[in-house]
């Protein structure tokens, strides 16, 4: 495969796959449901794996083919191949992506990002476009941090004192937030489930992960994006509240939003059915 080469701008991030790298390996990608079906990647977002999925994938395995995958220092991908530098921007997160449908040779896949993984398909479909025809996007945000006409739903000291928590106290960090994020509070397993997958996750590579994705700013990347696009949101979410959906749908030419009947920022556990139902109607719409 060679060389990948970034984005114009952005540093113009330069990343070479490792020689005889296995990619599969690397990122535990799973293949299931349907061979003959068209492909759908199920990308997680920060502190997740692709078990977060588990509610989502038999809705599609039978009439389509499944691809799931770990970032490198989330779920169990190989830690070896961890890097900070490249994973210090989206780019090297959504060279995982591509390489990964390249090692699968998929050609206009569906790509389904939750949270940050929404934003890192806009890039990787940018990347590779012949590899992703169409994106999902779960509960995104192009940006945390409220701007002049912009709300992320947090301010820059708000972010500061986030990360700095994290990266004190992962654990503690994880045990407070998780809740938080995936609301429910009526249903505390859900909270229990998100913050045992924050506690399975390096500390040092979800603090990479965390600065990464709540320092991130995709609002120029919408603009680009040139393929069939389903935004979900949800009805209360504190970490994409709905002008962050509003904002995207308005950002993409043609996409479509739906509000999800759902709270928090996890709806494909929270809400399975309504995001299984939406995610299906859509996939339907491009056959």
């Amino acid at each position: 495969m060679g060389v990948i080469r970034g984005r114009a701008g952005a540093g113009r991030v330069r990343t070479e796959r490792l020689a005889g790298m296995d990619i599969e390996r690397r990122n535990n990608v799973t293949v299931t449901g349907n061979p003959q079906g068209p492909t759908v990647v199920l990308a997680h977002g920060f502190g997740c794996d692709q078990n977060m999925w588990r509610l989502t994938v038999p809705a599609l395995a039978e009439d389509y083919r499944v691809v799931l995958f770990d970032y490198v220092g989330s779920g169990r991908s190989d830690p070896a191949a961890f890097s900070e530098d490249r994973y210090a921007t989206l780019d090297g997160y959504a060279h995982d992506a591509v390489e990964v449908c390249d090692a699968l040779d998929l050609r206009g896949a569906v790509f389904v990002g939750h949270s940050v993984s929404a934003m890192i398909g806009v890039l990787a479909a940018g990347l590779a476009p012949e590899r992703i025809g169409a994106l999902v996007m779960v509960a995104p945000s192009p940006r945390y941090i409220d701007d002049d006409g912009y709300r992320g739903g947090f301010s820059a000291p708000d972010i500061d004192e986030l990360l700095a928590s994290l990266e004190s106290n992962y654990l503690g960090w994880s045990a407070a937030m998780a809740p938080v994020i995936m609301g429910n509070a009526d249903r505390p397993e859900l909270g229990e489930e998100l913050k045992n997958s924050f506690c399975a996750t390096d500390p040092d590579m979800a603090r990479v992960f965390a600065r990464t994705t709540f320092l991130s700013d995709s609002r120029n990347d919408l603009k680009s994006v040139r393929v069939p696009t389903l935004v979900l949101e949800c009805t209360q979410d504190v970490i994409a509240p709905r002008e962050v959906g509003a904002f995207v749908h308005q950002a993409i030419p043609g996409s479509e939003l739906v509000t999800l009947d759902a709270t928090g920022h996890c709806p494909h556990l929270s809400a399975p059915a309504a995001t299984n139902e939406a995610i299906a109607g859509f996939l339907a719409g491009l056959r």
